[in-house]
């Protein structure tokens, strides 16, 4: 190339650099300055990519707070650890543990659900996953009738896909309106819409409305279990494709699922205000629906705490990714009102726990008790009808699913053995139940894809052949 020749992005690119951002203001400045190729070559230096971020050799070290009680639960375990033992070799990570209700989520190297994944000034969208703060919420009122209370709840919770109509919304709080506003990865169009019309709604899968009564004290408590919905889930989409571009110039070798953001760069700050900002949506999310049911009563609250268990928790430089573990230590909770929760099952209570930091628990605890198996498997390992199946395994609860389908994957018997898990919460060190909230009844959002829009008019389609 001439000096005297107008340099081009082609020239950059034929030097060896990263075509990106920084090329535009740098061929301006080689051009305007009619740099030279000595000059021009000391000027370009600042913009070499560094070398490549290589894999940890062997796994970082990572505790295991699981074992397998029978034959089931050894494939199960296995995977979970090979998995880990895979992830850990990513290179932001220093540590990590593995909960009693850990299960896969994923292909091998993918953090497990009850994984918690420790690095160091890096956050891994993957690693929070779409479920982005998917949390729990206590409301003690008091001596109230639970029947009552799970009337209420149910005339004003929305469970499936979507979100509310204009006509049912709740209001959206101007201080969240102005959060969002205030982040780029937040602030636009969709993002607002769809963060109005799903404030106040729980989605499908495991998360439910439970009411139940307190062992210790006998009052009424409601319980939502759910997570940021549209907004986190856009959030998520948003922070993998910016994590893949750091990935591919800073890491090659490193998973696609475990990318990550580099906290020190403006990305990572703005994409940390962010998880802020869908954490106090979520809160929200969880508090209009409590507050509808007080409302409709006309009953006070008498007590109220909540604790995500899908998030990224920060202590100095190091982030805690917890994907489905419940944070015990007071430092990973800025507005820590109370003990944690910790749901098992629709038919086993709600515990309320309270625990301290170890060396192999990290300061976390299981979020539930997990599955063995996939809801598949489940579901054909099930004989009779799937009203047989209801009946039998909620008995004496009231069960209702939102969608007036059941869905036999929900049931008690598709997850982990409920005293295995509290059995194994004491012998790790994973947090003491203070209390309990003993099952009345709950709502899930229950099989909502049997009569879906789109399977109504492929059916009809059908017939009409």
């Amino acid at each position: 190339m001439s000096i005297h020749t107008k340099v081009t992005g082609n020239d950059l690119i034929q030097l060896g650099f990263r075509q990106g951002k920084w090329m535009k203001k740098a061929i301006k400045h080689i051009n305007t300055n009619k740099l030279n190729k000595t000059d021009m070559v000391i000027y370009l230096d600042q913009f070499k990519s560094p070398d490549p971020i290589e894999l940890h050799k062997t796994s970082m070290t990572f505790f295991t707070n699981i074992k397998a009680e029978n034959e089931l639960e050894e494939d199960n375990v296995s995977k979970v650890i090979n998995s880990m033992e895979t992830l850990m070799k990513t290179p932001t990570l220093v540590t990590g543990a593995i909960m009693p209700d850990a299960c896969p989520a994923g292909s091998d190297g993918t953090i497990p659900v009850g994984g918690v994944a420790v690095a160091k000034n890096a956050i891994h969208p993957g690693m929070h996953s779409a479920d982005i703060c998917c949390s729990v919420m206590l409301t003690d009122f008091g001596k109230a009738n639970p029947k009552d209370i799970l009337d209420a709840a149910h005339a004003n919770t929305h469970f499936g896909p979507g979100g509310r109509d204009r006509d049912t919304q709740f209001r959206f709080p101007k201080e969240l309106l102005d959060a969002f506003e205030s982040n780029y990865f937040l602030n636009d169009g969709n993002m607002i819409q769809i963060a109005r019309s799903h404030l106040g709604t729980q989605g499908d899968g495991n998360h439910f409305l439970f009411v139940g009564t307190s062992k210790k004290t006998g009052n009424t408590m409601l319980v939502t279990h759910h997570g940021s919905r549209g907004p986190g889930a856009r959030l998520y989409t948003k922070g993998m494709k910016i994590a893949e571009r750091f990935r591919k110039e800073l890491s090659p070798e490193t998973m696609k699922q475990n990318a990550w953001i580099p906290f020190k760069t403006e990305e990572g700050q703005t994409y940390w205000d962010a998880l802020q900002i869908i954490r106090d949506w979520t809160k929200v999310n969880h508090e209009v629906i409590h507050n509808s049911v007080a409302d409709t009563l006309k009953i006070d609250i008498e007590n109220r705490y909540w604790n995500e268990h899908n998030f990224v928790f920060k202590d100095g430089d190091l982030f805690y990714h917890a994907k489905g573990a419940t944070p015990l230590d007071a430092k990973f909770m800025p507005d820590i009102t109370g003990p944690r929760l910790i749901p098992l099952n629709m038919s086993e209570p709600v515990l309320i726990v309270e625990g301290a930091t170890t060396k192999t628990n990290l300061g976390f605890a299981p979020h539930g008790a997990g599955r063995n198996v996939s809801r598949t498997q489940h579901r054909k390992s099930k004989t009779g009808t799937i009203m047989q199946i209801f009946k039998e395994e909620t008995k004496g609860l009231d069960v209702r699913f939102f969608s007036k389908e059941i869905d036999i994957t929900e049931l008690p018997s598709a997850y982990k053995n409920a005293k295995a898990v509290r059995n194994q919460m004491d012998e790790y060190g994973l947090g003491t139940v203070i209390d309990e909230v003993m099952p009345y009844g709950c709502i899930m959002a229950g099989d909502w894809q049997k009569n879906a829009p789109w399977k109504i008019r492929r059916e009809k389609r059908n017939r009409n052949k």
